[in-house]
């Protein structure tokens, strides 16, 4: 059976799908024949020609119910009446007032009325001036003398009787019951009976100096430069057997001391025999290179050394000798002790 809601003479156009209310305003749903509404209302397309006018197809049942109307036109069981007319808000009310309208006061606020005024009617009693407190001042200058003539008061009874305990203080002191003051213990200390002597200088010698005395073919020489002692002299010609040094000197006190000696040698090692009061030592006077001077070089060859040797108090012998196995070819310059 065909009917407009399936095969209808406009191929289905009022299937709810296709039901567009607004179909007209697209150009597919104007070529099906949709059409705006009329003054009455209604959407869609158009039914069956009636009079040659599209229109509704009696009998047939829509297939949606979903109409849109013109506001006011479904009436829901009975005529609408027209909507009553509403009232226009009221226009607002500003809560402010215009400039002119301002008081010399502020901003619109009022003015808070004046208190009262309290009349305070004359002094009539006596002694009291026409404006009131003439007594009271005086009253209150009484009051500050008399505080200040109080304290003065205390003040001075205050300083009679603390003079009072000073005086009795002082005769406790002075009376006879008085008690030796401990003596104060002096932080320098007293002077021994016996000072201390001064430290003598330990005896100093050179090759040329007093208590020096040479033997052997050891002899006395300026030919190498840089030697300390008085004239630039030394002790030289000491590379042979027999030859000898022996300096004869005083000491304060018996004990052990260092016997320096200054000597040079050509950058290579020698020695010598020590004997001090004609003993020898048991070991020889080390005279090594030990400023690694070049070899030949007598010049740059001047160094120190030293020895332990026991001496006694007063007069001391100490000798210098080559002596078989020694290495004898050095230069001798200056002598000198310190306490070992």
């Amino acid at each position: 059976m065909t009917t407009p809601a399936n095969n209808g003479p406009h191929g289905g156009a009022n299937q709810p799908e296709d039901d567009d209310p607004f179909g007209y305003l697209y150009a597919d749903g104007q070529a099906a024949g949709a059409t705006p509404p009329g003054q009455g209302g209604g959407y869609g397309y158009p039914g069956p020609a009636v009079g040659g006018q599209p229109g509704a197809q009696p009998g047939v049942p829509r297939t949606s119910y979903n109409q849109v109307r013109t506001v006011g036109e479904r009436t829901y069981g009975g005529q609408r009446g027209a909507v009553p007319q509403q009232q226009p808000p009221q226009a607002y009310q500003a809560q402010y007032q215009a400039p002119e309208a301002l008081q010399a006061n502020g901003y619109g606020v009022p003015q808070q009325p004046a208190p009262p005024t309290r009349q305070m009617a004359p002094a009539t009693g006596r002694g009291r001036s026409a404006n009131g407190g003439g007594s009271s001042r005086k009253g209150v200058l009484i009051a500050a003398v008399a505080v200040v003539a109080a304290v003065a008061i205390g003040i001075g009874a205050a300083l009679a009787f603390g003079n009072k305990d000073d005086d009795k203080k002082k005769n406790q002191a002075t009376g006879p019951s008085q008690s030796a003051l401990p003596q104060q213990s002096s932080a320098e200390p007293e002077p021994s009976g016996t000072p201390e002597p001064a430290k003598t200088p330990l005896p100093k010698g050179e090759a040329a100096g007093a208590g020096m005395a040479l033997t052997g073919g050891a002899v006395l020489q300026t030919a190498v430069p840089g030697a300390k002692s008085s004239g630039g002299q030394y002790v030289g010609n000491f590379n042979q057997p027999g030859a000898a040094l022996t300096w004869t000197l005083d000491v304060p006190k018996a004990g052990t001391y260092r016997f320096y000696v200054r000597f040079g040698i050509p950058g290579e090692d020698a020695n010598a025999t020590l004997a001090v009061n004609g003993k020898a030592n048991s070991t020889p006077l080390n005279m090594r290179n030990f400023a690694n001077s070049p070899k030949g070089d007598w010049e740059n060859g001047w160094q120190t050394t030293w020895g332990q040797v026991s001496l006694n108090k007063g007069t001391n012998t100490i000798k210098m000798s080559c002596e078989a196995g020694n290495k004898c070819n050095v230069n001798i310059d200056q002598l000198w002790l310190e306490q070992g």
